[in-house]
C-alpha cells in the first residue's frame, strides 16, 4: 500500500463520514491535499476495492469504506483532533466534583456525558472485582441444614450463596470454618481462586472435609462469578435512530449484552475499536464499538466507550473517550493513594 493510495483511502473515509453518500473520484480530486487527476484516483479506488478496503454499493455509484477500510484508516492515516481548553472545561463539569462523588457516580456521569456527546449507546465493563482481595468469609445458618456463605471483597463487593448440607453444623464446625477461611483466604486475590486452589483447601480441612465441602464449593462458584467482567450498556435507544443499523439486530443486542464479555477483557491496551462484521460476538452489523481502559494504580479496573454505526467520526470521538478514561484513572488512582496513606498512618 503506497502513500498515495493511503491518502485516497483516507479522503474517501473522511468524505463518507461527513456526507453519508458514496464518494466518487471527481469529489476526491477537488480536495486540496490531492494532487493527481481524477483518472488516477479512479484507478487507485479500483485497486482499493480489489484489496477489500472500499466497496461500491451499486453500479455507477461512488465507493464507501468497508470495515477493513475503516480499520486501515484508524491504524495508519487518521489524525486525532485535539480537545480545546473550553471543551475540556465542559467535560470536567459534566463529570462533576470527584471529591463529592462515589466511583459508581463518576462512571455514571462519564457514560451519560459520552451518550450525550456522541448520540450513541455507552458501554462499561467492570474488571475491578477480579483484582480485589477477600476481606471476609462468613457462614450464616438460615434454616434446617441450610447455610449462607457470605464473601466480601476489598472493593466493597458482597456475594452470597445458599448451601444445603447433609448435616446441621455444630458450633465447633462453624468456628473451624471461620478460622480456616480467615487463615487461608482472607487477603488472597480473587483472581487467585482457581479450582485447584479450592480443591487444596478442601483437602486441607481434614476430618471436616466431608461436612464443609459444600460451603467451599459455594465460595468457588462466587469466585468464578467475581472473575467475570460485568457489562453495562446504556442509551441503547440511541441505536434505533440510525437507519444503517438493523432494528431487529439492535433489539437482539439489547437482550444479549453479555455477549460483549469476550470483547471487553482487560488484556488490550490503548483504544480498542471493534467492528460488527469482524466476529459473531458482536451481533449488530454495520456497527462499531470504541473502548478504552481506566485504571486504579497498576490494574485496569474497567473500560468505557461507545457503540454506534460504523460511519462515525473516529478522529473526533476517540479523544473524548480517551479523556474520560484518563480522568477516571487519575481520580481513582488519587483515591487509592489517599486510602493507602490513611492505612499507613493507622
Amino acid at each position: 500500500m503506497d502513500a498515495r493510495k493511503l491518502k485516497v483511502l483516507s479522503a474517501v473515509v473522511e468524505e463518507y463520514i461527513r456526507t453519508g453518500e458514496p464518494v466518487g473520484s471527481k469529489t476526491i480530486s477537488r480536495l486540496p491535499e490531492i494532487t493527481v487527476s481524477a483518472a488516477t484516483i479512479r484507478n487507485d479506488m479500483a485497486v482499493l476495492e480489489e484489496l477489500g478496503y472500499l466497496e461500491q454499493p451499486h453500479t455507477s455509484a461512488g465507493r464507501i469504506p468497508t470495515y477493513s477500510g475503516y480499520r486501515l484508516y484508524i491504524d495508519k492515516t487518521m489524525t486525532q483532533q485535539t480537545l480545546p481548553p473550553e471543551e475540556i472545561a465542559r467535560l470536567d463539569a459534566m463529570l462533576g466534583d470527584e471529591s463529592n462523588l462515589t466511583e459508581e457516580l463518576l462512571i455514571q456521569n462519564a457514560t451519560t456525558a459520552l451518550a450525550d456527546i456522541t448520540k450513541c449507546a455507552t458501554v462499561v465493563s467492570d474488571f475491578a472485582p477480579k483484582y480485589s482481595v477477600i476481606s471476609k468469609v462468613e457462614v450464616i445458618p438460615t434454616g434446617k441444614r441450610v447455610y449462607v456463605v457470605l464473601l466480601i471483597t476489598s472493593n466493597g463487593t458482597i456475594k452470597n450463596k445458599s448451601c444445603r448440607l447433609e448435616f446441621d453444623l455444630t458450633q465447633e464446625h462453624m468456628n473451624f470454618f471461620r478460622n480456616f477461611m480467615e487463615e487461608n483466604l482472607e487477603g488472597v486475590s480473587v483472581s487467585e481462586l482457581s479450582d485447584e486452589r479450592l480443591e487444596q483447601l478442601i483437602t486441607a480441612m481434614g476430618t471436616y472435609m466431608m461436612t464443609l465441602t459444600p460451603l467451599v464449593q459455594g465460595i468457588c462458584e462466587m469466585s468464578k462469578d467475581l472473575q467475570q467482567n460485568k457489562i453495562y450498556v446504556s442509551g441503547e435507544q440511541n441505536l434505533l435512530c440510525y437507519h444503517e443499523l438493523d432494528t431487529t439486530e439492535v433489539v437482539r443486542f439489547i437482550s444479549h449484552k453479555n455477549e460483549l464479555k469476550g470483547l471487553l477483557d482487560d488484556s488490550f491496551s490503548g483504544v480498542k475499536v471493534v467492528f460488527g462484521e469482524e466476529g459473531d460476538k458482536f451481533v449488530i452489523g454495520n456497527s462499531s464499538m470504541i473502548v478504552s481502559k481506566y485504571q486504579k494504580g497498576k490494574n485496569a479496573v474497567g473500560s468505557l466507550g461507545i457503540i454506534g454505526p460504523m460511519r462515525l467520526n473516529y478522529s473526533k470521538i476517540i479523544p473524548y473517550i480517551e479523556y474520560f478514561t484518563q480522568r477516571l484513572t487519575n481520580m481513582f488512582s488519587e483515591e487509592d493513594t489517599e486510602s493507602s496513606e490513611q492505612e499507613t498512618k493507622l
